[in-house]
C-alpha cells in the first residue's frame, strides 16, 4: 500500500461519516434553531390540540387517501403488483427513506429485496425503480411551471418564483428530449448515453468521480428493457403520478384550511406555488426525507404569501405528520406483515434481515 493510498483512508472514512451524520444535523438545526424563531410553538401546539372531532377525521380520510393513491404509480409502473404488495413494499420503504441516513438509497434496496420477496423479476424492478423515479422528477420539474402560470392568470404573479420556475421548465423540457431520444431508437439511445455521460464526466472529475464511459451502453440496455412497459403504460403511470402529487398537495391544503388559515390569507394558487418549489427543493435528498428543509420552507413561504405564521406553523406540521411521520408506524406494521406472509410462504424469496422509500 503506497503513502498516498494511506493517507486516502481517514480522508475517505471521514467523507462517509459527514455523509452519514451531516443531513441529521441539519434536519435538527433547521427544527431545533430556526423553526421556533418563526412562531411562538406554544399557540402552535394550541391550535393543533383545539381541532375538533370531525376535523381530526377529514385530515385523516386525505391522508389515507394519499398514501393509496401513491400505490397505483407503482402498480402502474411494475405489471402485475398487487395492491397489498405495493402497499406493503411502499411503507416499509418510505418508513426506511424517513427515518436513515442516506435513506432514499438503502429505500430503494428495501424496495427490491421486498418486490423479489414476492416474485417479481430483476429486471421488472429495476424498470419500475427507474420509471417512477423519472416520472416522479419530471411532475416536480413541471408543478412550479403550472403553478406560476396560475399565479399569473389570476393577478397574482410572483417575480421571485420566475427564475426558478423558468429553470425547473428548462431541465423539464431536456429531460423529456433526452427520454424521447432514449426510446425512440437503440442509435439515439447510445449516441444520448455517450454524450450525457461525457458531461457527467466532465461535472464530477473535481469531485474525485467518473469517468461515465458507459452511459451509452446503460441507456441502451434501459431503451430495450422499459420501452415495452413505456408504449403500454406510459398514460396510466402519468395520470397515476398526477394524482399522487396532487393528493399530497389536497392535504396540506386541507390542513391549511382545517388549523384556520382562510383562503383570504393565503389562496389556493398560492399554497400550490410553495407546495410546488418545496417539493423542487428538496428533490435533492438533503436530509432523511426533507425533514427540517420541508417545514421551515414550507412555512415561510406560506407566510410570504400572506398566511399568519402559528396557523401557517401548526398547518404545515400537521402536513408533515400525515406525510411524513404516519409512515414509519404504518412501516414498522407493514414489515411484520411481510413476516408473517413470507413465513407462511418460505419458498417466495430472498428475505430482509436488517434495515429493512419516497416519495
Amino acid at each position: 500500500m503506497t503513502v498516498t493510498d494511506t493517507e486516502s483512508e481517514p480522508r475517505s472514512l471521514w467523507r462517509r461519516i459527514v455523509a452519514v451524520v451531516a443531513p441529521s444535523l441539519i434536519a435538527v438545526a433547521l427544527l431545533v434553531g430556526v423553526l421556533p424563531a418563526m412562531a411562538d410553538l406554544g399557540e402552535v401546539w394550541d391550535t393543533i390540540v383545539g381541532l375538533d372531532t370531525a376535523e381530526v377525521l377529514l385530515l385523516v380520510a386525505v391522508a389515507a387517501w394519499n398514501i393509496l393513491t401513491y400505490q397505483f404509480v407503482v402498480m402502474a409502473a411494475l405489471p402485475g403488483l398487487s395492491l397489498s404488495e405495493a402497499f406493503i413494499v411502499g411503507q416499509i420503504s418510505t418508513a426506511v427513506s424517513n427515518t436513515v441516513p442516506a435513506g432514499s438509497a438503502v429505500g430503494v434496496g428495501v424496495s427490491y429485496a421486498l418486490f423479489a420477496s414476492f416474485g417479481h423479476s430483476a429486471t421488472a424492478i429495476g424498470i419500475a425503480a427507474a420509471l417512477t423515479g423519472l416520472w416522479n422528477t419530471f411532475l416536480k420539474l413541471a408543478l412550479p411551471v403550472v403553478a406560476l402560470a396560475i399565479l399569473a392568470l389570476r393577478g397574482n404573479p410572483n417575480a421571485a418564483m420566475l427564475g426558478a420556475a423558468v429553470s425547473g421548465l428548462v431541465v423539464l423540457a431536456m429531460a423529456v428530449a433526452v427520454l424521447a431520444l432514449v426510446v425512440a431508437s437503440d442509435r439515439l439511445a447510445i449516441v444520448a448515453g455517450t454524450k450525457l455521460g461525457a458531461l457527467a464526466t466532465g461535472v464530477a472529475r473535481p469531485f474525485g468521480r467518473g469517468p461515465f464511459d458507459d452511459w451509452g451502453a446503460r441507456f441502451h440496455r434501459f431503451r430495450l428493457s422499459t420501452v415495452g412497459v413505456l408504449r403500454r403504460r406510459w398514460l396510466w403511470l402519468t395520470g397515476a403520478t398526477l394524482l399522487s402529487h396532487l393528493s399530497l398537495f389536497a392535504m396540506l391544503l386541507a390542513a391549511l384550511r382545517v388549523i384556520g388559515v382562510p383562503a383570504t390569507a393565503v389562496t389556493w394558487d398560492e399554497a400550490l406555488a410553495a407546495f410546488a418549489f418545496v417539493r423542487l427543493v428538496t428533490a435533492l435528498p438533503i436530509t432523511p426525507g426533507g425533514i427540517g428543509l420541508v417545514e421551515v420552507g414550507m412555512t415561510g413561504a406560506l407566510t410570504l404569501a400572506g398566511g399568519a405564521r402559528a396557523p401557517v406553523v401548526a398547518a404545515v406540521l400537521v402536513y408533515r405528520v400525515l406525510s411524513y411521520g404516519v409512515q414509519i408506524p404504518i412501516g414498522a406494521a407493514c414489515w411484520l406483515a411481510w413476516k408473517v406472509r413470507m413465513r407462511s410462504r418460505p419458498q417466495a424469496g430472498p428475505s430482509v434481515t436488517s434495515g429493512s422509500e419516497q416519495r
